[in-house]
């Protein structure tokens, strides 16, 4: 296996509060990223937390993009639901819609869209919810998603750009699926720096059963997802873009 063929991006999601109840430290994470996926309200912030993490972004010239979950605040999008395409359709236009108002507001560019949570982990097994999310992103907007799965089918057959994700907190299952925590658990620094140097190194991950797993992103856009409400995630974010760096700068990637 060989290294990736592009430059690596780090993307966080951000905005993930409700109300007075602040989910990550978004502050601290906004000079180590490239790429902002802000929550939409469905699975967590609401208008005022999208509005300040839009300006916040934009005062780092972060590029934006609508993260749309499932209609499940107090699960945190990740519970399973099943809802019908004309619904997952609708719930996409909804919050990408919303986002977008406020990207209006500060003369910002959509950048994308990625879906969050076990809607992404659905998208990435069912290629009808994959198709129906799809049909919910405006035209012209690339999807960010997990190559090899559902979502890249479903992404060409409805002519969507896609982009491909690694991941820096997330453990990957035998078969190269993701294995989603309703909880994120912490990360030892070492750890993460082995999972991500593999990623882009290798172009292969360690699995939870100790196999390699293959990740086909061939030569699509790539960026490397961490998440804000994992324990430890200042830490995590900073090992990763060190790797990152790293990569980019070894493989002249500027």
């Amino acid at each position: 296996m060989s290294p990736i063929k592009q430059k690596a991006l780090i993307n966080v999601d951000l905005g993930e509060g409700y109300g007075n109840l602040k989910c990550g430290p978004d502050d601290e994470l906004l000079p180590l990223i490239d790429i902002a996926n802000i929550a939409c309200g469905f699975h967590a912030g609401d208008p005022l937390i999208m509005s300040s993490t839009v300006r916040a972004c934009k005062a780092r010239n972060i590029l934006i993009g609508a993260h749309p979950g499932l209609p499940d605040l107090q699960g945190f999008g990740r519970r399973y639901m099943q809802l019908s395409p004309e619904e997952l359709t609708a719930i996409t236009i909804y919050q990408v819609g919303a986002l977008k108002g406020f990207l209006d507001a500060e003369g910002v560019k959509l950048n994308h869209v990625k879906p969050h949570g076990v809607l992404y982990g659905m998208m990435c097994r069912d290629l009808e919810v994959a198709k129906a999310v799809m049909r919910g992103i405006p035209k012209g907007v690339p999807v960010f998603g997990l190559a090899g799965t559902k979502m890249e089918e479903a992404a060409k057959e409805e002519g969507v750009e896609f982009w491909a994700e690694m991941y820096g907190d997330v453990k990957y299952s035998p078969d190269g699926m993701l294995v989603i925590d309703r909880i994120k658990k912490p990360w030892k620094g070492e750890d993460v720096e082995k999972h991500v140097t593999q990623q882009l190194e290798m172009g292969s991950v360690t699995a939870t059963d100790g196999s390699t797993v293959h990740l086909p992103v061939k030569d699509y856009p790539l960026s490397l997802c961490c998440h804000s409400d994992s324990p430890g995630c200042v830490e995590i974010i900073k090992t990763a873009r060190a790797v990152c760096d790293k990569f980019n700068q070894d493989h002249g990637y500027s």
